[in-house]
């Protein structure tokens, strides 16, 4: 079996983001990781629309992100840290909208490893140096200049090691044309290490290390070191030269402090925290990220606490000290990978879950009632600010990019009957959950829609003049009559443009430079600009059937068969010849189903660029998207008729009608696959079933460190009654009012974040909800503590036709280190035709229950690491069977026909056959490779598909000898209950596939995604990616395959310089598995490249391209 792998979805999580003029000209783009994803974005600094201008795939893990310019230049390059062992400096190409890889400098082994360069970099501020460190150790320095023809040059490393040195971040100190300097956090444990008794490990302390490069002698000197009294977090650079005072600031738990060389006194300033916060009070509070804002006379910086709230940071200055910190709370957005802020006052925030944000900064925050808190300002150690957080005020949210990160779990259904199944994703994390539904099509915003007084059957656009950039009126045709409306603040009827109102029209366009045409069934009519009119009429009682008209030519089928065909002569004036049909040669055609109806063809612009809009039963875009061809369905109702559309407000809309309306519409998502509908939720989902009767979705949310509704309501009593008591007599009132405020209060959590309560505190509950309407139609809330990890829809033999939900919880888990008082198994009977939930019982447990799985009129639990058959009885679960000998823990139970598949966290798969006449689960194969199994799903009856932690997925296969009747034990020397665990079962599987996604993969499934379509594996990943697996049918084509994938691989190496081969066999080699996302690369890469590949295939640039198109389609899309 050999499979092709595709990405539907790229990842949507962002890991990096950097900001800076990449593509030098004045406007400001931002360059995104995505994990092994680059991606380059723009903001319309007009509409503050988001658009991707580039996403390149780099086979390799981006571990670190800089932007850098030259002294004196006006283009910022990129500096990519990867899992290669080599640092990448990229450059943007406009015109071929492409990174261009400038430098490639190999320095050490591939691989994320503890002392190879790749997981810090910094810069320079002036450009002029970077430095590249490792987790430990090993740090190297680059410097970079100009050669005679302005081109980027970089020197050999100079190495700044250190050993026994960690490093928690590196930052390039602002030192204007000083010798360049790098500032670290770092922490020697050689002591620690040395010491047996553990007291210097208790006592090691973080220090600030300054790094000088001196340009002169050529070398790095570790030029000074202090230590810290707290713990740091991350560095951020201070302006200096003529911009500021330099130094840093230092970010760590629970402190702001601001450091550097001389005779500068360290200043620290405590992070205010919220007023009533229902957090543990012993917990830190840390920045998580920040962006800095400069410009020629002022700098702030912009630090985000865990909680999501930013604070605006100010240094006072006195000549060149600094004499005060001081923050101003300024809004609360959700806590971000990465913030960036733009010189055209946006704010680009890289969410660290859910979709990623653009804000206009309305307001600095410079003038209003916010109380700003200062260094200066005298508290007692210890103590701190306390500040109230509020809706935004400083902010304004102008765009949103949709992000599926983190995908939990996800199915594949057609629960709506639209024929093309759906994907239910569940997906996000606390309280910005969402279970969304996927469907592929690109989504439409409707900008107006309008009713007409008939049913029109036709529509188009003209413009006044050729270099108008907008369009001046739509025309409506009607079976009888005409209908011109002219464009401006709003669309109007007018009857004074010249066209003829009282006949249906068959067309109408610009002529020329400034004239209109309108074809109608008895003739044609020439408008010029000065609204002068010439007509032809057609001869005889002849009609026209059909026309077809470009700037200069017209062509007029008449009743009969006979073209006519007119042009355009110097003078303006229409010219008439009869036309013979002639043959022409057509090449490279494609094809592809639309739909049920003919298809209508209509030209529109999208990004700038030509696009073809097709209508059937449904619409289609066929557009061209980072030089690669797509044909995307609109998510939309049927359109009878279509033209493009462009006004000031909308510059690349469609104008449509469908039955007796008009409408106005835009896409702005071009290169989305998916549009999706979300439906919030309240923790993060673990797990949903599907109930097969009403289609219902029961849902079960657990999230660790988090307050059930009624433990928080609770608290929130417990703190209004203290705050009453601890006022004196006289404050008595004031203090019941404030109580009563601060008991109305109530603050979003999908913004604000849900309140942390502590390690081991659990909340959950199990939702049933209605999948179409997204309504939820039951909710059940766990007690504190208890943590739903599992949950299956069944019947059981002994009760009929009834479904039962049943859900595995965990009371009182710890993770680290583990314990756990046992668990229960909640057992509900679904009524009211599946939309609720009676509670039947609890069944206790004594370990976790992850895994529960309907299984011949019982059901199999995984409790801990025992398997287990259960029956339902009156007051509980009664257990008939179970098998002790599975390694570790459950993870996942899959079964067909007589057997079980179990999956073990860390000792891959277990193939168990159940005896029905002993009643015994018989342990009778296992897999050979330990694989720490995340998901798995049945192929066959043999055969299992599985992905791991670490990002790969397997396939797995018994033999065809294997025999399944095996007895426990033959020789009855030994007795059932202490057989031997370690050498594991007497036959293995053997292993079909492996392949490294490169992203922990949560759920697999095979199915089938397009109405007759063939079967394809599918996946999700944490990081919001959607890909499928297919299976070769032809031995030509995985030929084929092969060889364009071989030549890929030596072609066109990937950008940040990892090995592809090895990239894909990070774990296990990789096997039977050919990389689709490579292979699309192909329409990437430069012509003559192209030319060369498709020559050695014995074939054409088009027909490779037409190859690869072929299997997409052929799957999905």
């Amino acid at each position: 079996m050999f499979l092709y792998n595709l990405t539907l979805q790229r990842a949507t999580g962002i890991s990096f983001a950097i900001h800076g003029n990449f593509s030098g000209t004045k406007q400001q783009e931002i360059v995104v990781s995505r994990g092994k994803i680059l991606e380059l974005l723009r903001p319309d600094p007009n509409t503050g629309k988001v658009h991707t201008l580039l996403t390149v795939e780099v086979f390799g893990v981006i571990r670190s992100l800089m932007a850098f310019r030259l002294t004196g230049g006006t283009k910022d390059y990129i500096v990519v840290g990867s899992d290669s062992g080599r640092i990448v400096i990229l450059e943007y190409q406009p015109s071929k909208n492409m990174f261009e890889k400038i430098h490639q400098e190999t320095f050490g082994k591939s691989g994320c490893r503890r002392i190879v360069p790749g997981q810090f970099l910094a810069v320079d501020p002036k450009g002029r140096a970077v430095m590249i460190s490792a987790i430990e150790k090993q740090k190297l320095v680059y410097i970079l200049n100009r050669d005679a023809a302005a081109r980027l040059t970089i020197s050999s490393p100079l190495e700044a090691h250190k050993a026994n040195t960690l490093v928690y971040h590196v930052v390039g100190v602002d030192v204007g044309f000083e010798n360049p300097m790098f500032a670290c956090l770092e922490m020697d444990y050689e002591e620690a290490d040395n010491d047996p008794t553990g007291e210097a490990a208790a006592n090691t302390q973080q220090t600030l290390t300054f790094y000088e490069l001196d340009l002169g002698l050529n070398h790095v000197v570790r030029k000074y070191s202090e230590p810290l009294e707290e713990h740091g977090n991350f560095l951020i650079t201070v302006p200096g030269g003529s911009d500021g005072p330099s130094g840093v600031l230092i970010c760590s738990e629970n402190y702001i402090t601001y450091k550097n060389f001389g005779d500068q006194p360290d200043i620290r300033c405590p992070i205010p925290r919220r007023r009533n916060d229902l957090d543990d009070p012993e917990r830190g509070m840390i920045f998580v990220c920040s962006a800095t804002h400069k410009t020629k006379s002022m700098f702030f910086f912009l630090a985000q606490t865990e909680q999501g709230d930013i604070f605006k940071i100010t240094l006072e200055t006195d000549e060149d000290m600094v004499t005060e910190i001081r923050l101003k709370y300024f809004d609360t957005v959700p806590v971000a990978a990465a913030m960036c802020v733009l010189k055209t006052g946006f704010l680009f925030v890289a969410s660290e879950f859910g979709n990623h944000y653009l804000y206009q900064i309305a307001h600095l925050g410079d003038d209003d009632e916010e109380p700003e808190f200062s260094s200066a300002m005298p508290l007692e150690e210890g103590d701190t600010f306390f500040f109230q957080p509020r809706p935004l005020k400083n902010l304004v949210l102008v765009d949103e990019l949709d992000s599926l990160s983190p995908i939990l779990f996800c199915q594949i259904a057609d629960l709506a009957n639209e024929d093309t199944p759906q994907l239910y994703v569940a997906c996000g994390r606390g309280p910005r959950s969402s279970l969304r539904v996927l469907r592929h099509g690109l989504e439409v915003s409707e900008m107006a829609v309008s009713e007409l007084p008939g049913n029109p059957n036709a529509v188009w656009t003209v413009r006044r003049h050729i270099e108008d950039e907008f369009d001046a009126y739509i025309i409506v045709s009607f079976v009888n009559a005409t209908l011109v409306l002219s464009i401006g603040e709003t669309v109007e009827e007018v009857t004074d443009s010249g066209f003829l109102g009282t006949t249906p029209t068959l067309s109408c366009s610009l002529l020329g430079d400034d004239a209109l045409v309108q074809v109608y069934p008895d003739g044609i009519r020439h408008i010029r600009a000065d609204k002068r009119v010439n007509e032809w009429k057609t001869p005889g009682k002849k009609t026209i059937v059909k026309c077809a008209v470009n700037q200069r030519q017209v062509v007029i089928a008449l009743t009969g068969g006979e073209l006519v065909y007119f042009e355009m002569d110097p003078n303006g004036v229409l010219l008439r010849t009869v036309l013979d049909p002639v043959t022409g040669d057509l090449s490279d055609t494609r094809t592809r189903y639309l739909g049920s109806r003919p298809v209508k063809l209509f030209r529109v612009r999208m990004q700038g660029q030509e696009a073809v809009l097709a209508m059937s039963s449904r619409s289609w875009l066929s557009y061209s998207y980072q030089s690669r061809f797509h044909l995307t369905p609109l998510s939309y109702e049927t359109l009878e008729f279509a033209s493009g559309f462009a006004s000031e407000q909308c510059p690349e809309g469609i104008v449509a009608i469908s039955t007796n309306t008009l409408r106005i519409l835009a896409l702005e998502k071009l290169g989305a696959v998916f549009n999706q509908v979300a439906f919030p939720l309240q923790y993060t989902p673990r797990k949903f079933v599907i109930h097969p009767e009403s289609n219902n979705l029961i849902i079960i949310e657990t999230d660790h460190n988090a307050y059930t509704e009624a433990t928080k309501a609770q608290r929130k009593q417990q703190m209004a009654e203290e705050m009453v008591e601890a006022a004196g007599e006289d404050e008595r009132e004031l203090a019941a009012e404030m109580a009563a405020a601060f008991l109305n209060e109530n603050l979003p959590e999908s913004i604000f974040g849900a309140p942390k309560a502590g390690n081991g505190q659990w909340a959950s509950v199990i939702r049933v909800m209605n999948p179409i309407q997204g309504n939820t139609l039951d909710l059940v809330q766990l007690e504190q503590n208890e943590a739903a990890f599992s949950v299956a829809v069944c019947r059981f033999s002994n009760t009929g036709e009834d479904w039962y939900v049943l859900v595995g919880v965990a009371k009182d888990l710890i993770l680290n280190p583990r314990s756990v008082a046992g668990g229960f198994v909640y057992t509900y009977k679904l009524v009211n035709n599946g939309e609720k939930l009676e509670f039947l019982h609890k069944t206790p447990v004594e370990e976790v229950p992850a895994a529960i799985a309907p299984f011949q009129g019982r059901v199999l639990i995984g409790v801990g690491k025992l398997l287990r058959v259960y029956d339902l009885g009156k007051k509980k679960l009664l257990r008939k069977c179970e098998n002790k000998h599975i390694a570790n823990y459950i993870s996942g139970i899959q079964t067909i026909g007589h057997r079980v598949i179990v999956s073990d966290v860390q000792e891959s798969f277990i193939w168990v056959r159940y005896k029905r006449n002993e009643n015994q689960l018989i342990i009778f194969a296992d897999d050979t490779y330990p694989r720490w199994v995340t998901t798995a799903s049945l192929l066959d009856y043999d055969t299992v598909a599985g992905a791991d932690k670490f990002g790969n997925i397997c396939v797995v296969r018994l033999p065809p000898n294997t025999n399944d009747e095996v007895d426990e034990d033959p020789t009855g020397n030994k007795a059932l209950w202490d057989r031997g665990l370690l050498n594991g079962a007497s036959q293995k599987a053997e292993v079909i596939m492996n392949y490294h996604v490169g992203e922990t993969v949560l759920s697999l499934q095979k199915t089938t995604l397009i109405p007759g379509g063939s079967e394809s594996l599918v996946y999700t990943t944490l990081s919001g990616g959607i890909g499928i697996l297919v299976p070769f049918t032809s031995h030509e084509d995985h030929d084929f395959f092969q060889h364009v994938e071989m030549h890929l691989r030596s072609e066109h190496p990937p950008l940040c310089g990892r090995d592809h081969l090895s990239f894909r066999s990070y774990y296990f080699p990789v096997k039977n598995v050919i990389d689709g996302d490579l292979c699309e690369q192909f329409n990437s890469m430069e012509p003559n490249k192209q030319k060369n590949v498709s020559e050695e295939l014995d074939r054409t640039p088009p027909e490779v391209s037409k190859k690869l198109e072929d299997i997409r389609t052929r799957y999905a899309f």
